[in-house]
C-alpha cells in the first residue's frame, strides 16, 4: 500500500470538504443541482451500477465491472487481469525500441492504462525500469516523445501514491525536469509539459518543508516572471509560445502555493500581487483566466492568514476584473468571452464578498464540494492530468482520497447494493414520465382545452 502524504494543505481546512453518501433511490438519482451550485455531468450508468472496491490489491482495480459472457457466464476475471498485465508488460518493452513511432505507442497506451486504472502492486515491481525509459526518452526522444514521457512519469507519481517510491523516481528525474524547463533553446510544448510535471510531481512527492518545494517554486517563478511587467510599467511582447508555458508555470507554482507554509506567505504574496495584476492585461485570453484564479488563490490564502487581509488599491483590481467580466469586444471569440467572463464573474465576486461559489463533483454514490480556490486549483491540476479518470482515482486512489479528506475508499455490503436501481429500471421510469409530460403539454397545447 502507498504511503499517504500527510498535512496535504487540500484537507487541513476543518470541514472545508463535505462528502455524502447518497440514498440511491429513485427520486434521488433523477434530483439535479440546485441551490445554485454548479454541478458537473453526472456519473454514467455504469459507474452508478459498478461495486466499489477497496484498495487492496491493484489486481482489483484493473478490470472494470465482470462482463458477461454470450451464455451468460461471468468472464474468468483473473484472465482478464492477466491478459491488462501482458499489454502493459509489452507497453514497458516498447518503451526500450528504436522505432520512435513504437516508443510513442508505448507512452499513449500507458498513458491511458494510468489514467484509467490503479496498478500500484504492478508498478511498484517495475518503477526503475520505467522511470529508466523515461529518463531516456526524456534526454534523447524527440519533443512529441519528451513531451508524452513527462507526462507519463507524472502520473507514475499519481500511482505510486507520493510514497517513498515516487519521492525516489522524483529525486531521479527532476534535474532532467528542471534542466529542460529552463533551457530558452528546447521546444516550448517540452517545456510547458515539464512545468506541469514538476509541479504536481513535486506537489505528490514532498513534505510541505522540503527543499524539493522551494527550488521547484524558484524554478516555476524564473519562467512565468518573463510575463510581468518591465520597470516602465509595461507587458514584454510575447515570442511565439511564451502564453502557454508561462500559463503551465504559473498553474504549477500555485499548485505548490498551497503547500508553502503559513509562516512565510506573507511575503510571497506580497510580491507576485501587484505583478500578477498588470498581467491580466494579457492578450492571451488563457493565461489571463489563470492570472485572475492565482489572484483569488493567493488573496485567500492571505485572508486564512489575517483576516483584515485588504487588497492594495482594490478599486483599481476591481475595476479591472469587472472590465474583464463583462467584456464583449468582438475582436475576441465568442467561446473565449463566454469562458473568460465566467470565471472573472467569480473572481470578482470573492475579491468584493469574500464568497465562493460551491462546485459539486460527483463520483460513483460520493460527492465532494470544492468549496475554496484553494481547492478548486489541486482539483484542477489533478483533472488536467488524469482527464476523465479523475473520478475513478477520487473514488479508489488512497492519495487523492486523503488530499481531499475523503477517508478510506468505500465497500457497499450487499443491502446498499440490493437498492440500487437498474438501468432498466431507470430507462421505465423515464418513459413513463416523458409520455406524462407529453400528454401534459398536448392538453395546453390543444385549442379546445379552457386557458384561463
Amino acid at each position: 500500500m502507498p504511503r499517504k502524504k500527510k498535512g496535504k494543505r487540500g484537507s487541513s481546512k476543518p470541514g472545508s470538504l463535505r462528502q455524502e453518501v447518497l440514498q440511491l433511490s429513485t427520486k434521488a438519482s433523477l434530483k439535479g443541482t440546485r441551490n445554485g451550485v454548479k454541478g458537473e455531468s453526472g456519473a454514467s450508468d455504469e459507474e452508478l451500477t459498478s461495486d466499489i472496491l477497496s484498495h487492496g490489491s491493484s489486481a482489483s482495480e484493473c478490470t472494470s465491472v465482470v462482463e458477461e459472457g454470450v451464455a451468460g457466464e461471468p468472464v474468468d476475471e483473473q484472465a482478464a487481469q492477466e491478459e491488462t498485465f501482458d499489454k502493459l508488460k509489452q507497453c514497458i518493452d516498447n518503451l526500450m525500441d528504436k522505432s520512435t513511432k513504437t516508443r510513442l505507442a508505448g507512452l499513449e497506451s500507458l498513458r491511458l492504462a494510468f489514467s484509467s486504472q490503479l496498478l500500484y502492486d504492478f508498478l511498484t515491481e517495475r518503477r526503475l525500469t520505467i522511470s529508466d525509459c523515461l529518463e531516456r526518452s526524456l534526454k534523447k526522444g524527440s519533443a512529441e516523445e519528451q513531451a508524452a514521457a513527462a507526462t507519463v512519469f507524472t502520473l507514475l507519481c499519481i500511482q505510486l501514491g507520493g510514497g517513498d517510491e515516487a519521492e525516489e523516481g522524483f529525486k531521479m528525474l527532476r534535474p532532467i525536469l528542471t534542466a529542460t524547463l529552463i533551457d530558452n533553446t528546447a521546444n516550448v510544448a517540452v517545456r510547458q509539459s515539464c512545468a506541469r510535471a514538476l509541479g504536481m510531481c513535486c506537489y505528490v512527492s514532498t513534505s510541505e518543508e522540503g527543499e524539493d518545494l522551494i527550488k521547484s517554486l524558484a524554478l516555476l517563478e524564473s519562467v512565468f516572471m518573463a510575463s510581468y511587467p518591465n520597470r516602465e510599467g509595461t507587458l514584454p511582447t510575447s515570442k511565439p509560445g511564451s502564453p502557454a508555458l508561462h500559463n503551465a508555470a504559473l498553474q504549477a507554482w500555485s499548485l505548490l502555493v498551497t503547500l508553502y507554509p503559513a509562516s512565510r506567505l506573507a511575503v510571497l504574496l506580497d510580491l507576485h500581487l501587484p505583478k500578477l495584476q498588470a498581467c491580466l492585461q494579457s492578450s492571451d485570453v488563457d493565461y489571463r483566466i489563470t492570472v485572475g484564479e492565482t489572484i483569488a488563490l493567493l488573496v485567500e490564502l492571505r485572508r486564512d492568514i489575517d483576516e483584515e487581509f485588504a487588497v492594495e488599491d482594490s478599486e483599481s483590481m476591481c475595476e479591472c476584473l469587472k472590465s474583464l467580466a463583462t467584456d464583449s469586444n468582438k475582436h475576441r471569440a465568442k467561446n473565449d468571452r463566454r469562458k473568460q467572463r465566467s470565471v472573472f464573474r467569480d473572481v470578482l465576486h470573492y475579491i468584493e464578498n469574500d464568497d465562493f461559489t460551491d462546485e459539486k463533483i460527483q463520483f460513483g454514490i460520493e460527492k465532494v464540494y470544492i468549496d475554496s480556490w484553494m481547492r478548486k486549483r489541486i482539483y484542477d491540476a489533478f483533472k488536467e492530468i488524469l482527464e476523465s479518470g479523475v473520478r475513478h482515482h477520487l473514488q479508489f486512489n488512497p492519495l487523492l482520497r486523503d488530499i481531499f479528506g475523503l477517508g478510506s475508499p468505500l465497500i457497499l455490503d450487499a443491502t446498499t447494493k440490493g437498492n440500487k436501481i437498474s438501468r432498466f429500471e431507470k430507462h421505465l421510469f423515464n418513459s413513463a414520465a416523458f409520455k406524462a409530460r407529453t400528454k401534459q403539454r398536448s392538453k395546453v397545447r390543444d385549442k379546445r382545452a379552457d386557458v384561463m
